[in-house]
């Protein structure tokens, strides 16, 4: 029986990742963020009320999971601090479920004004970032200049630590990109005194994973972002900072390929992206538009408008592969009923073999597959019986594709609205 689950975005983001969390929450002991930061957005909706986590894992929800967040993620305390308290808000208990590694990398208010520096000082080049300083502090993880959340809490090691840091980002905004500088005696304040609130919370991420998965605990990993924003295998420059892929797991938590059972790719039955970089099946029609209209695509942390397109099986099949996908989620299903004919890139042109940046990627011309499309509507569907038999015939199609098998359907935001063919947690 499988124990150990890891749920990853197989496109761009925004395939709709919190709500099958949610949903396999209820199963899990405990529910772990490994990757990425505050940048990341996971709507969730539950008895019609929606609610946004950004850093805290999505088995908050429930009333058992364990939720941990692993030394990859970049924590922005105050953000957490504040996502903690509008939980609290609503009446959830969290400062009592909720592990934090102390060795996660603190984002200070000096990475954020060097990410929105940069991104104007870029133009039309802009990568897109949203601005919260994710991509300077794994600049510092990198560079072993940055400080974790550990060093907040140690009065002595903040001060000792955040002066040179604030020099050196002063120098940068100032002499180079010509702006103003931070205030170093206020972030120093809030990262003691966030440093401090967060202390109580600090757990042996990867100690603790260990010992439920030596229990036989059911152990579920959340991934932020798509595997197409993998620093190392997206569409570079483009991407992410972190490793949205498989192995972000290991590294993020500390727990070993052997410890992981079934990996659940998250894939939208369409492809969206937001901010810039190449999309080639990206639409700029009525097509277009409407998959954005009955998608309501917009980001559920900035609010971005999503770019819109036809599903990329080649893309789909190389983070598939990737990733070891066990299983696809397949989502947003019911956004295609209203078309007539629906599409799938099945090759590229213009480009050999698969694109390793940006360039190749602009230049890659997709060559559609066309299906007819189907009578009937999919919302809310429970059994896959009920189907219409073209969008199994969909559904088939893209599973030869990509040579991987839909175990799940999300056919609403809802929690109920789903069908499991195969479930991650059964085997």
């Amino acid at each position: 029986m499988s124990r150990s689950v890891v749920i990853l975005g197989s496109q761009w983001g925004d395939e709709g990742k919190g709500k099958i969390v949610d949903l396999l929450a209820h199963e899990a002991d405990a529910v772990v963020r490994f990757q990425g930061g505050h940048n990341a957005g996971h709507t969730l909706v539950v008895g019609g009320e929606k609610t946004v986590l950004h850093v805290i894992p999505s088995g908050v929800l429930t009333k058992r999971a364990r939720n941990l967040i692993g030394n990859g993620v970049v924590v922005a305390p105050r953000a957490l601090i504040d996502e903690v308290r509008g939980l609290e808000e609503k009446g959830i208990e969290v400062r009592s479920r909720l592990g934090i590694s102390p060795a996660c990398p603190a984002i200070l208010g000096c990475h954020e004004a060097l990410d929105r520096v940069r991104e104007r000082s870029r133009g039309k080049k802009a990568i897109g970032t949203t601005g919260r300083g994710i991509g300077p502090a794994y600049e510092d993880k990198a560079s072993r200049l940055g400080l974790r959340l550990a060093d907040l809490a140690d009065a002595d090691r903040l001060e000792q630590k955040l002066g040179g840091v604030i020099d050196y980002y002063n120098f940068l905004l100032t002499r180079y990109y010509e702006a103003d500088p931070v205030d170093g005696a206020r972030i120093a304040d809030e990262a003691a005194e966030m440093g401090a609130e967060l202390r109580p919370m600090f757990a042996d991420v990867t100690g603790e994973l260990h010992e439920m998965r030596r229990a036989g605990k059911a152990l579920l990993f959340e991934g932020a972002q798509g595997s197409l924003l993998d620093i190392d295998h997206g569409t570079y420059p483009f991407v992410t900072s972190s490793n949205t892929t498989v192995g972000g797991v290991m590294t993020g938590t500390g727990v070993g390929p052997g410890d992981i059972d079934y990996v659940l790719g998250i894939t939208k039955a369409y492809t969206t992206r937001v901010g810039s970089g190449p999309f080639p099946t990206e639409l700029h029609d009525a097509d277009g538009r409407m998959m954005a209209e009955r998608g309501v695509e917009f980001g559920a942390t900035t609010g971005r408008p999503r770019r819109c397109g036809w599903l990329d099986a080649v893309a789909l099949k190389r983070m598939v592969r990737i990733n070891g996908v066990t299983g696809l989620c397949i989502t947003k299903l019911d956004v295609l009923d209203a078309f007539e004919r629906v599409r799938i890139c099945v090759e590229y042109d213009g480009v050999e073999g698969f694109p390793v940046g940006a360039e190749e990627w602009e230049r890659a011309t997709p060559i559609y597959e066309d299906m007819p499309g189907w009578d009937g509507s999919t919302q809310g569907l429970t059994d896959q019986n009920k189907l219409p038999a073209e969008a199994r015939a969909y559904l088939e199609r893209l599973e030869e594709l990509i040579e991987a098998p839909v175990h799940m359907l999300s056919t609403g935001p809802e929690r109920d609205a789903h069908v499991i063919l195969q479930h991650p947690f059964s085997g």
